[in-house]
């Protein structure tokens, strides 16, 4: 398994970067095709290619991840991958390279494979714009989904995820003198201000619904009033009614400076995973590992696509480890065999049912 994760780790991926991610497509059919035999199938998309692999025979479990990463090129040589004192390291070990290499692990120690496909996006980081239909169509086909991301902490597998998203509220002004007519100008940094106050009061913490301004920019030069502003906000929710509260607010927001015009993109791209679409999937995952524990975890994934579709859906089977998209990401070498046995003991199970 370490050697398949320095190959892919050292194959760098990221995001948006179509030729670097190609070049991973092809690596990770690669270590598919030496592990489990078969033809790992390269599905061309805008986002870069996917990869896709069967088992032969009826669909009945879906494995998914992703290749692509956070990380730009030139990251390797910084942080090369590393295996010291039972942990390894270099970018994308623990999201989520190192969580396919124990799948295609696991799915090696059995001797029939039917039923079984493996899809690897290219993607994800950036919203798996160009992937959520394919992993909806195999995911229906298949009816489970087993996601091979990250644990949470302590190893717990992630029996449900917040809906996130992104939303950009763009303000238009008018520019004017600083100086010499403030008051001719309708500054767009000021509209932003108030919009800021607005976006973050649509929170409610209490029932999991997070709303956080994170990127603002306006004007140009320190003596004009600024014509044009934007924000980015990051929106969490754990239910559909909010999605639809949150979005339904975007949407109606107004200024309040006279003449001001405000525009807004975005939604809740990713719809929350409810923690009854791993109730089964984990009551099986804790009989075939005792103690192991579920949490429900803010950050999306692609399973939130296949668990929204009411197909079963277990998230976090992938590495132990932490400090996903960080300078100090780590796997936990020790526990690699344990999570490819799982993905293996759930497969089995899948199919007997």
């Amino acid at each position: 398994m370490l050697e398949d994760l320095r190959t892919l780790v050292e194959v760098e991926s990221p995001s948006r970067d179509l030729d670097a991610l190609r070049k991973s497509a092809e690596t990770v059919a690669g270590v598919i095709e030496a592990r489990l035999g078969g033809r790992a199938v390269l599905v061309e998309s805008e986002g870069g290619p996917h990869v896709h692999w069967s088992g032969g025979g009826t669909p009945r479990i879906l494995v998914l991840g992703h290749h692509d990463t956070v990380f730009p090129l030139g990251t390797l040589a910084r942080r090369p991958f590393l295996v010291e004192d039972g942990r390894a390291t270099g970018p994308g070990v623990f999201d989520m390279l190192g969580g396919l290499v124990q799948a295609i692990h696991g799915l090696a120690e059995l001797e029939d494979r039917s039923g079984v496909e493996i899809l690897v996006t290219a993607d994800e980081e950036v919203g798996s714009h160009f992937s959520r239909a394919l992993i909806e169509e195999r995911a229906l086909a298949c009816g489970a989904v087993l996601v091979a991301e990250g644990a949470a902490d302590g190893g717990a597998v992630k029996t449900g995820r917040k809906g996130c998203g992104t939303f950009e509220v763009s303000v238009a002004g008018r520019a004017s003198h600083a100086g010499l007519e403030p008051a001719a100008g309708v500054n767009a940094l000021i509209e932003a201000a108030h919009q800021v106050l607005d976006i973050a009061a649509l929170a409610r913490p209490e029932i999991g619904t997070t709303v956080t301004p994170t990127v603002g920019s306006a004007g140009t030069l320190d003596n004009v009033v600024p014509a044009q502003a934007t924000v980015v906000v990051d929106v969490r929710v754990e239910s559909a009614d909010e999605k639809e509260r949150v979005e339904s607010a975007f949407a109606a927001l107004a200024p309040h400076l006279d003449e001001a015009v405000i525009t807004v993109k975005g939604s809740v791209g990713r719809p929350p995973m409810p923690e009854s679409a791993a109730a089964g999937l984990f009551a099986v995952a804790r009989e075939l590992l005792p103690g192991l524990e579920g949490r429900a975890v803010g950050g999306g994934s692609d399973g939130n696509f296949t668990a929204a579709l009411g197909v079963p859906t277990l998230d976090g089977l992938g590495a132990v480890g932490g400090g996903a998209h960080a300078d100090h990401e780590y796997l936990l070498v020790g526990l690699m065999a344990e999570r490819a046995r799982l993905v293996a003991g759930l497969v089995d199970a899948i199919r007997s049912a």
